[in-house]
């Protein structure tokens, strides 16, 4: 794609022809499955084809978000729903869960994919694993700046970069957040978030909400996004109004046009829903209390008004597709119009009665190219009208007009039919895990506060920024030390890669990866990779992807119940997390600055809920993880990790003494008393 693309959220049929009347190069909708705004109104299957023609007969293309986690059971599924869209076809599929992306490749290699911005790409190595596994575009995380953009781009121009430019801010990194899963049984990354963080948590000193962002806006500034490298810009907004859609998407096509937005347009985009204004915090790079807000009384007040001015936008058909008219005007022969666009498709059509000898006036070139231009109502627009006509004939009006009318009808029907994308049923060898006789226990500190009963463990992770001094003393006093790469790069992948290439010199070669970002610089720099849980982690195909990529191993998402993980198959060793204060959201913007900047935090903080509930936040690597009010604890229970070769516990707020605890129950296998939770290993997410 060489020109920028305005795309669009289509939430339904009405949001949808908001968005190609406004203005759209591209729309994004979901199906009536397998979507990560499963609370949109979305496509049943007769609708997502009314869909794709309506949109191809327009010049707009249509990428089909398939972007949820999935299970085992439900790939026969998803690959039916992904074989119907390639009949009609969709112009590209957003995918998150990689199990699918390992399917897809296989199935339907000329299907373009997208990387959803759940699965957290935000840093160069993450868009280059990308771009190595097939993908032709990245949607980027909506937390990067614009310096961070561009260095993305410099480092891999050959993909194309799509970025939010306008709508909600998850607190959360996408893919990252489980807090709608803890909760409430409602997984985000399956598409059912119940918007946890719109609700009042305190900082002390505080806002009251200090997990509600401010919408972004960044339309007024669309070339600052493409200077960084942006060819996509991305309204966000499938849950939202179609008003809401048309006003974003016009001012968004005139701000990509050049053209200036009027200032009632851009008053009426802010009324007709923000959260007490806009932000753009994060690609200017600065954070704070002034990124946070909620959806007011006089918020929702404001929209009415604006609603009724905004659907003006969409009332007429926008007529975009440039398209070369020629007529035909011989004597004794039929008039002939043909109508011919840019994509190489032709219709031709003509009368039924021959052009009369002129009683009065002949018609003229100008007469003619008068009346075939009128293509208001469709969506043409004659760009360039050929006449060759004979002299002192005559046409009557209704001729002209209903050749004109009947061309681009057929043209029309023409544009709305492609030919489908080859699709051919693929099913993967699903053989049984052998897992190893005993389960061996690992240990995730984040600091090097490690109580010496953490020799006993196969393995303890610690920060890959501690000095390898500290880790040659850890090694020394009988660990198997493994380094753990931060969740969270964020313009930070040149000092982390320093970080392990002075661990790696010094002897330590086996580190944790949590997102793609940071699996594929350890990938770069030859290392051991030990996948994370957030990697997300959820079906079979996904273990047979990261075999393929090079993992070592790696831990299963913890929204698999215990049953679901211990059924996964394939040869890729895997584990659970068996104890420790579950992360419920990655965040670039600390909640706890709140309370009055930066505190350089050495020991947690707490956010407290409506309820009095405190969970506390932890800095590590440049972000922040909000973590769960109380600890998971599988202690006790190991023999029900039949399919797992490995558990893992992840130290958090403890002090030494209770991580040495904690240790001593784990390996005797006896359960942690006190307030605990098995998170969701018996109950699952929707």
């Amino acid at each position: 794609m060489n020109k920028t693309e305005v795309l669009s959220p289509a939430g339904g049929p009405e949001s949808l022809t908001a968005a190609v009347r406004a203005g759209a190069d591209a729309v994004y909708l979901g199906a009536d499955t397998f979507s990560a705004r499963a609370g949109a109104r979305n496509f049943s299957q007769q609708e997502l084809a009314d869909a794709v023609r309506y949109c191809h007969e327009r010049g707009v293309r249509v990428h089909l978000a398939v972007n949820t986690l999935l299970r085992d059971e439900e790939l026969p599924a998803v690959l039916e729903l992904v074989q119907y869209a390639c009949s009609l076809p969709v112009d590209a599929v957003l995918v998150q869960d990689t199990g699918l992306l390992y399917l897809l490749r296989r199935c339907c290699p000329q299907l373009v994919l997208h990387v959803s911005t759940q699965m957290s790409i935000h840093a160069p190595a993450g868009v280059r694993a990308c771009q190595q596994a097939g993908f032709t575009r990245a949607v980027l995380a909506r937390e990067m700046s614009l310096k961070e953009i561009a260095e993305v781009h410099q480092d891999t121009p050959d993909i194309e970069l799509e970025s939010f430019v306008h709508g909600a801010l998850c607190m959360s990194v996408s893919g990252q957040c489980w807090f709608s899963a803890m909760l409430g049984g409602r997984s985000g990354n399956r598409g059912q978030c119940a918007q946890t963080c719109r609700l009042p948590f305190l900082a002390e000193g505080g806002t009251g909400h200090d997990l509600s962002l401010k919408d972004l806006s960044m339309i007024p500034r669309i070339g600052e996004l493409q200077d960084a490298g942006v060819r996509s810009f991305k309204i966000e907004g499938r849950m939202k109004r179609p008003e809401y859609v048309a006003a974003a998407t016009r001012a968004c096509r005139m701000c990509a046009d050049g053209e200036v937005v009027p200032e009632q347009l851009l008053q009426d985009l802010k009324n007709v829903f923000s959260r007490s204004g806009f932000t753009t915090g994060y690609p200017d790079g600065k954070l704070g209390r002034e990124m946070f807000g909620t959806r007011t009384k006089e918020d929702v007040e404001s929209a009415a008004d604006a609603c009724s001015r905004l659907k003006e936008l969409y009332r007429r058909e926008l007529s975009r597709v440039p398209v070369t008219l020629e007529l035909t005007v011989r004597a004794g022969k039929p008039v002939q119009l043909t109508a011919a666009d840019k994509d190489g498709h032709k219709a031709a059509i003509q009368s039924d009665t021959l052009p009369q000898s002129a009683q009065n006036r002949a018609i003229t070139e100008e007469f003619c190219a008068e009346h075939l231009g009128k293509t208001g109502g469709t969506p043409f627009l004659a760009e360039k009208i050929i006449c060759h006509i004979e002299p002192e004939l005559s046409v009557p009006v209704s001729v002209l007009n209903h050749l004109r009318r009947d061309v681009l009808a057929q043209l029309q029907e023409q544009r709305g039919q492609q030919a489908s994308i080859p699709f051919t049923p693929y099913q993967f060898e699903e053989a049984p895990h052998r897992i190893a006789p005993k389960l061996a226990l690992r240990a995730r500190f984040p600091d090097d506060h490690v109580p010496q009963e953490a020799a006993q463990c196969e393995s303890i992770l610690v920060p890959c920024s501690l000095p390898p001094t500290r880790l040659a003393e850890l090694r020394r006093s009988g660990m198997n030390v493994w380094l753990e790469m931060p969740r969270g790069m964020f313009g930070t992948e040149d000092a982390v890669r320093q970080e392990l290439e002075e661990a790696r010199d010094a002897g330590f070669c086996d580190v944790w990866a949590g997102t793609l970002n940071s699996a594929q610089l350890a990938k770069e720099l030859g290392l051991m990779i030990h996948g994370g849980f957030s990697l997300n982690v959820t079906n079979s195909a996904a273990l047979h992807w990261y075999t393929e990529f090079g993992l070592t191993d790696t831990e299963l998402s913890f929204e698999l119940t215990l049953q679901q993980a211990n059924a996964l198959t394939g040869i890729l060793p895997r584990g659970l997390l068996i104890y420790g204060r579950l992360p419920l959201m990655l965040t670039r913007n600390c909640p706890i600055a709140n309370g009055g900047g930066c505190r350089h935090c050495h020991t947690a903080h707490t956010l407290t809920d409506r309820k009095e509930i405190e969970f506390p936040v932890q800095c590590f690597g440049g972000c922040s993880e909000v973590l769960n009010s109380v600890p998971l604890s599988m202690l006790g229970k190991l023999r029900q990790l039949s399919g797992q070769d490995f558990g893992t516990l992840r130290f958090t707020t403890e002090t030494e003494a209770e991580r040495a605890q904690v240790l001593q129950l784990a390996f005797a296998d006896r359960p942690l008393s006190g307030s605990v939770t098995y998170g969701l290993y018996y109950r699952g997410v929707l």
